[in-house]
């Protein structure tokens, strides 16, 4: 059974940075995504990044290009979401969800993800 664990989350001036990870166990596929996404209140979940367990390849939403960096260490079996130059609108619970058809475009849509950690809470604010 997959079990994905976020942690990492927190409070942080604008301006701040954190690195979010999220442990996976129960892996069976070699051939899946990992995306993170963030849920606001009352907002709908959004993706932030994705990585393929093949090859590593990224994706971002445009809101976190060059301020965002997800990374896998698949000798731990997690995933990292490094954040900088955090801003307000950032603040949300960080979510992390296996994929299990692999890579293509539906990676960027919450429906799909089969699995999904309980979430960590990032705020950004002074």
């Amino acid at each position: 059974q997959v079990q994905l664990v976020e942690s990492g989350g927190g409070l942080v001036q604008p301006g701040g940075s954190l690195r979010l990870s999220c442990a996976a166990s129960g892996l069976s596929s070699r051939d899946y995504a990992i995306g993170w996404f963030r849920q606001a209140p009352g907002k709908e979940r959004e993706v932030v990044a994705c990585i393929n367990s093949r090859d590593g390849s990224t994706l971002y939403a445009d809101s976190v290009k060059g301020r965002f960096t997800i990374s896998r260490d698949n000798a731990k079996n997690t995933v990292y979401l490094q954040m900088y130059s955090l801003k307000p609108e950032d603040t949300a619970v960080y979510y992390c969800g296996m994929h299990p058809r692999g890579w293509g475009p539906w990676i960027q849509v919450a429906y799909g993800y089969d699995h999904w950690g309980e979430g960590t809470q990032v705020t950004v604010s002074s």
